[in-house]
């Protein structure tokens, strides 16, 4: 019987997302933290350095009955939760956020409220053709929707957009 892997997004404790991603790795759950890398200025000197890119949570890719030993990994709080169940976030929203940490360096994460505005197509850049809900557009700032896990990527210039589904 061949099992069905989905991903799901966990609570961490603050400041735990790499120790909680190692200790699942170690116990050979697949999980992916992303990081981005963030300048960090002190007054002798600047660095780069690995930040997670979602503070406070690791995404899981497991069977729907094979939760147990995810929850009783040090650092994990629980799942992201909709309507009592673990939140399944689809694997091309996981793919949204692979492609943004290959193609952008410096991108924000906003919390967000999902609602739905003008449907657009992306005519340009690493997401061509894909189409979405606008949730803001400020400048030549752009947000694109993650609805599983409730947060937008903002990544920049307006001008790869265009209204309408094509």
């Amino acid at each position: 019987m061949n099992t069905i892997l989905r991903w799901y997004a966990l609570y961490t404790r603050p400041r735990w997302e790499k120790k909680v991603s190692d200790l699942l790795g170690g116990k050979q759950i697949e999980n992916y933290c992303p990081m981005q890398k963030i300048e960090r200025n002190w007054s002798d000197r600047k660095k780069i350095i690995l930040e997670p890119l979602f503070k406070s949570y690791v995404l899981v890719r497991l069977a729907p009955k094979a939760h147990i030993p995810v929850l009783q990994t040090d650092g994990v709080i629980g799942f992201v939760t909709f309507q009592g169940k673990p939140a399944v976030i689809r694997d091309e929203e996981i793919d949204i956020v692979k492609q943004f940490l290959r193609d952008y360096e410096h991108i924000q994460v906003e919390r967000i409220d999902v609602n739905i505005n003008d449907a657009v197509t992306i005519i340009n850049g690493p997401l061509e053709q894909q189409t979405g809900q606008v949730m803001e557009v400020n400048n030549r700032s752009v947000k694109v929707m993650l609805p599983s896990l409730g947060f937008a990527l903002v990544a920049i210039d307006k001008n790869n957009l265009s209204k309408g589904s094509q």
